[in-house]
């Protein structure tokens, strides 16, 4: 093991013990800041894993927190506060000054973690984040106790978790990111890990580490398992000096024109599946890159991206569809960081405003009907249904048991066509304001098949529901069929396809809006959407049933 010097920190009348490591560094390297957990942890357990982050050129540092270990301190005086405000003491008095940050945090200090990156910000190039906790943002400034407080009677309401600034402040982190996850976790919840882990997709080059054999007590399995620990710093540090996209930046260099470079990168909002960036060239135009980083949609990617290109391709400069064009595609992510899509960039901006609402729609139905023109050379896939009623979770009563009979019978027969399959506001771009308002593109072709129009009807109504209100979704398929679209399914065979895909979305609304709380839409709250929802499946049976 490296040699590790002991070292004190007097922070707020209280000795925080730590050890450091530097393993003979430069003064540009990183410093890995290791964090133990709540209870019984401490530093001691994490001196084989400091070791390993020494042993690769880092300056590292690991200490206890007041009330663990060697430091001073009554642990039921501690708080979450107070784990943040002795963190940044350690790493201001210890860590070079504007230094590069990598933070790796066990259980609760998963939260101390998230608020480190909210006040260190750019500093931060890497998380690694072992079984962590998230906590409600009441629960920040209260003492721990002795487990039958108000700390405790805030971290066991049911899912107080959810309102967690944590994971604010883990959606907007940009760098790289590793989730170690155990095959068993009796102390944090899979909703909170699956919380953790949507949050850092959002915008950081994110990996899963999964340790199947492993508890909740990461910091132990770490210890007492060298090549899982090897494993783990090799993920964190993976790609540094280029937050982690170190072979996607040269696969996409390889793409581009000869003599264009890429001169800057920045995120585009809406996106749910993937991340997508805006690529500025050298010489004023950009291109689009669309990576699939959330562990589903990256082991589906070979299929879904290949079909995406396809279906670019079969609709480039087709009139009526506007669609980005195809650049490069590498759906296996044998040269990427991740799977990714190169592709144009067209103009204009999502729109999940209120303003020019009925203009919108209009153009949203008709631009519906030409897409269901589109006969293809070959046909895609059949489509697949997102929900069952085997499957299916609602709040429970009487409108949602009649609501899940209804798709428990087969589906009807229908007269199938190109199906965009995941058509809604969210994957449409406009351009101009009143009368010259204008549809500017259409987006995310991975889902695209072959099926009754009654599916791409259903979907996008959905989400007009939930977006704009029950009746902007029930008054969508009007619209559609006053544009000219394909005939429809009458009375309980056309119900069924409705609810089909509106129960896909129960009883957790609120995880699919979030691209549509990013674009300013911060009303939809889970209240709201889960009122909404009900009020449109009871819309639908009264109308269709």
């Amino acid at each position: 093991m490296s040699e590790l010097t002991a070292f004190t920190h007097t922070h707020d009348d209280e000795r925080l013990s730590g050890v450091r490591g530097d393993g003979g560094a430069g003064p540009g390297a990183v410093t890995a800041v290791l964090l133990h957990g709540a209870g019984t942890s401490g530093k001691d357990r994490l001196f084989p894993l400091l070791a390993e982050f020494v042993n690769r050129g880092c300056h590292a540092l690991a200490f206890d927190f007041s009330g663990h270990g060697d430091s001073t301190g009554a642990l039921r005086e501690s708080s979450l506060r107070r784990r943040f405000e002795q963190a940044v003491a350690v790493i201001d008095a210890h860590v070079p000054a504007d230094g590069p940050l990598v933070l790796v945090g066990f259980s609760m200090s998963g939260h101390t973690v998230a608020d480190l990156v909210r006040h260190y910000d750019d500093r931060v190039v890497a998380l690694g984040l072992c079984a962590p906790a998230v906590y409600a943002s009441e629960a920040w400034d209260v003492p721990f106790g002795t487990g039958q407080g108000r700390f405790s009677e805030i971290i066991r309401t049911p899912d107080s978790w959810r309102t967690a600034p944590a994971l604010d402040a883990l959606r907007t982190y940009e760098g790289r990111s590793v989730l170690v996850v155990p095959g068993s976790d009796t102390v944090i919840p899979s909703t909170v890990t699956e919380a953790v882990q949507d949050a850092l997709t959002a915008r950081a080059q994110y990996t899963r580490f999964e340790l199947p054999d492993a508890d909740h007590g990461l910091g132990v399995w770490l210890r007492d398992h060298a090549g899982d620990r090897r494993g783990v710093v090799d993920a964190v540090l993976t790609g540094l000096g280029d937050q982690g996209w170190t072979a996607t930046r040269a696969w996409v260099g390889k793409q581009l024109p000869e003599g264009r470079t890429v001169t800057g990168t920045s995120l585009l909002s809406g996106g749910w599946s993937s991340q997508m960036r805006r690529l500025a060239l050298d010489d004023g135009t950009a291109l689009v890159l669309r990576t699939f980083v959330r562990p589903f949609f990256r082991r589906h990617a070979p299929g879904l991206l290949a079909r995406e290109a396809s279906v670019l391709r079969l609709l480039a400069g087709r009139d009526g569809v506007p669609v980005p064009e195809p650049v490069a595609v590498d759906a296996t992510a044998e040269l990427c960081d991740h799977p990714s899509l190169l592709m144009s960039l067209l103009p204009g901006r999502v729109r999940v405003d209120e303003e020019d609402l009925e203009r919108r729609l209009d153009l949203l139905a008709a631009q519906l009907v030409r897409i269901h023109d589109v006969v293809p050379d070959e046909r895609p896939r059949a489509y697949q249904a997102w929900t069952s009623a085997a499957r299916v979770r609602t709040p429970g009563g009487p409108l949602w048991e009649r609501a899940v009979d209804v798709i428990r019978r087969d589906p009807p027969p229908y007269e199938g066509c190109f199906l965009h399959r995941d058509f809604h506001p969210g994957n449409v771009l406009f351009t101009g304001a009143g009368d010259e308002l204008r549809i500017s593109g259409v987006v995310d072709w991975v889902e695209t098949s072959w099926g009754p129009a009654d599916l791409d009807v259903a979907h996008c109504s959905t989400a007009l529901a939930l977006l704009h209100g029950p009746a902007h979704g029930l008054g969508f398929r009007e619209r559609y069929e006053a544009a000219g679209g394909r005939p429809l399914a009458t009375g309980p065979d056309h119900l069924y396809w409705r609810l089909l895909d509106a129960l896909a979305y129960s009883p957790d609304a609120a995880k699919l809006a979030g691209p549509w709380r990013a674009l300013g839409r911060t009303d939809l709250t889970s209240e709201v959407l889960g009122g909404r929802l009900e009020a449109y499946v009871a819309g639908l049976a009264e109308r269709y049933g």
